[in-house]
């Protein structure tokens, strides 16, 4: 189905962002994406923007809004990680992936939120990960801004629902990016030993669930947390 929709990926010039822009290119969205260096896939407008600088983010919105129209999707997916044992980890490496993960998604959805309240509408969709809720060594930082989202998008549902704005969570499992495929493949094969599947995502099956998720088969979804990981977290 072929849509004329303003949507916005944040981190969107590549990985999973990259994906999920060009599915949405692909179904006739409009599409802007930000990044701090880099370009978003044909097709796409490229605004720049740090989703831990407000003004930045304004700038960007603004930019959007005047060459495509308001923004009704927006896919919060900008995300780092600095991973490191609890006790090695400093207050920085603890702070900069919250204030990148978690608070850049608090700033770009309530950017995007004023113009979905105006429009009576609007499509929120975190990135979230497996190990928000499965956990993982090494990555107290990480899933922790990943499993906050769940009560973000729960939150957010509880405030906006009865305005026509929806807002889930999309959870990655293993996704076949240049990250994993630089892992030793003894490694690879221990990771594909734990999942169901056997196998690794493409960052496609990722978009392809987000993607629906803006379009009008999932408008009765809301608070949803859909894991995207070959069976990895189950019951997590």
């Amino acid at each position: 189905m072929s849509t004329e929709r303003v949507v916005l990926v944040t981190g969107g010039n590549r990985g999973i962002g990259r994906a999920i822009a060009e599915r949405f290119v692909a179904a006739g969205y409009r599409t802007a994406v930000t990044a701090r260096s880099g370009e978003g896939p044909e097709g796409t407008l490229t605004v720049r923007a740090d989703v831990t600088d407000a003004a930045s983010l304004d700038a960007a919105f603004t930019e959007v809004e005047k060459t495509l129209g308001p923004v009704e999707v927006l896919v919060a997916n900008a995300g780092i990680t600095k991973d490191t044992l609890l006790l090695r980890m400093t207050e920085d490496d603890f702070d900069s992936v919250v204030s990148t993960n978690l608070g850049g998604t608090f700033r770009v959805v309530k950017r995007a939120s004023k113009g979905m309240l105006r429009a009576k509408w609007g499509r929120v969709i975190l990135i979230s990960s497996v190990v928000g809720l499965y956990g993982s060594a090494g990555q107290i930082n990480y899933s922790s801004s990943k499993a906050a989202l769940v009560g973000f998008a729960r939150s957010l549902t509880r405030e906006l629902g009865a305005r026509g704005i929806t807002a889930n969570v999309v959870a990655p499992g293993f996704i076949e990016t240049d990250m994993t495929a630089a892992l030793p493949e003894e490694t690879q094969a221990e990771y594909k030993r734990n999942i169901p599947a056997g196998r690794f995502a493409s960052a496609d099956e990722v978009a392809g669930v987000v993607t629906w998720l803006a379009s009008d088969d999932a408008a009765y979804i809301s608070g949803a947390v859909i894991p995207v990981d070959g069976g990895l977290g189950m019951g997590h």
